[in-house]
């Protein structure tokens, strides 16, 4: 039977958040409807993360969890990343899926939902370059803060990251098609647009680079707000460095991961920069933008690392006093050159300093969200909050700011930062800037 209601459910990165809203504009496309659950649903995508220990474990995990209690299912497809390194794999070790497509092949999955329902059990874990955008519908709805893919996969080949396998090639949608799709995305309701990619800031087309694209995007006159994400140390150019100076809807937030602050523990994640390259960079950063909100990733424990290895790690959090960061416990992913290392650190070891390491993060972020307090600033509302007339938006450095208004998803508040949380912060509303 050809299912009529589709459920996404999307794990891990935002590029999985991205791909799972045009798998759902794809399917509504087709005529399905979107279902409120997956009990209520004849298709449920499983759009996966691969990033961290145990996904494909996990990822079975949720294919059977969508067995009714009267035995019947809806058609699965287990699509992403752990879809793309199980591949054929995926069907035989659980009968259950009825569809394995990886990141690169989601445009195909009318075709594989039509040979699903007589009786196939498709595979399509092709990477080809690109074609999927070509093959999605325009946008339609937008959220006021949309993510837009510009680049995908990655060269870089980190000792510990599984991307260039389930990702592919480093690879650069054209800049016509990246602005033809923001135009629509705002056309659509958005007010702000997330540009992402695996290294975003590697991003290219026909001698442009980000810098350009950022410069081009803000000439859209309903735009009001740009954000970028993930970028990688080396592609930090001084132009893109500029535009944060000189661009005033690019927003003053980095996320600019450094992994470690240890040289020898960078060098053996082949991350291709040092902590002292790193460090000049968030200089030249702050030098063209003052007021940046910095935010990185850091994994602790990777093979070999010493309690020396750490203490750096904990002195650039201090140097750099990052306003949020993401921090993990080294993940062993098979295939990967740090998988088979030698000196693997003990789980208990890991424990201890990523907890370390967690509570100076939060002591900065901490910091950071109570010298905001007084400033006066525009809000971006996206939700509703848990009280009855409470909204939540975003501040400028991606804070979420708590606020009492009467303001509606897309608004922007001119608001003063009255109270600051260790996660979040309490805005009071000056003025509402009409959507």
């Amino acid at each position: 039977m050809t299912p009529k209601t589709f459920k996404i459910k999307s794990f891990g990165c935002q590029m999985n958040v991205y791909d799972g809203e045009r798998v759902a504009e794809l399917l509504a496309a087709e005529g399905m409807s979107p279902a409120a659950e997956a009990d209520d649903a004849d298709l449920v995508v499983l759009n996966t993360c691969h990033i961290r220990e145990k996904a494909a474990e996990k990822a079975y995990s949720d294919v059977g969890r969508l067995k009714r209690e009267d035995g019947s299912k809806p058609m699965i497809a287990l699509a992403g990343c752990v879809a793309q390194a199980e591949g054929a794999e995926a069907k035989r070790r659980s009968q259950l899926i009825d569809i394995v497509v990886g990141p690169q092949a989601y445009h195909r999955l009318p075709e594989m939902i039509a040979q699903a329902s007589r009786g196939a059990r498709p595979v399509d874990t092709d990477m080809p370059a690109l074609s999927k955008f070509e093959a999605l519908p325009p946008r339609r709805r937008a959220a006021p803060s949309a993510f837009l893919t510009v680049q995908e996969g990655c060269d870089k080949f980190c000792t510990y990251c599984v991307v260039p396998y389930t990702r592919g090639a480093e690879i650069s949608r054209r800049w016509k098609d990246i602005v033809t799709e923001a135009r629509g995305l705002v056309d659509a309701g958005a007010r702000e647009i997330v540009l992402l990619g695996q290294n975003v800031n590697a991003w290219a087309d026909d001698g442009l680079a980000l810098a350009d694209l950022i410069r081009a995007l803000a000439e859209i006159s309903a735009l009001e707000r740009i954000r970028y994400t993930t970028s990688h140390p080396v592609n930090m150019s001084d132009e893109l460095i500029a535009a944060h100076g000189e661009v005033d809807k690019l927003m003053p937030y980095l996320h600019l991961p450094v992994q470690s602050g240890s040289n020898r523990i960078l060098k053996a994640m082949n991350r291709s920069h040092s902590a002292e390259g790193y460090l000049a960079t968030i200089e030249k950063m702050r030098s063209a933008r003052p007021d940046i909100a910095l935010s990185g990733d850091f994994i602790v424990g990777f093979p070999g690392e010493t309690e020396e290895d750490f203490e750096a790690t904990l002195q650039i959090v201090d140097e750099v006093r990052y306003a949020s960061a993401y921090s993990f416990k080294y993940s062993a992913r098979p295939g990967t050159p740090a998988a088979t290392m030698e000196d693997q650190v003990p789980r208990e070891i890991m424990d201890g300093r990523l907890q370390r390491l967690q509570a100076r993060i939060n002591a900065h972020q901490v910091a950071f969200n109570r010298s905001k307090v007084g400033v006066d600033t525009k809000l971006l509302i996206e939700r509703k909050g848990r009280r009855e007339g409470q909204m939540i938006g975003r501040s400028p450095w991606l804070q979420s700011v708590h606020v009492d208004t009467e303001a509606q998803a897309g608004d922007i508040l001119d608001v003063t930062l009255v109270a600051a949380g260790p996660n979040s912060m309490t805005g009071a509303v000056r003025q509402r800037v009409a959507a």
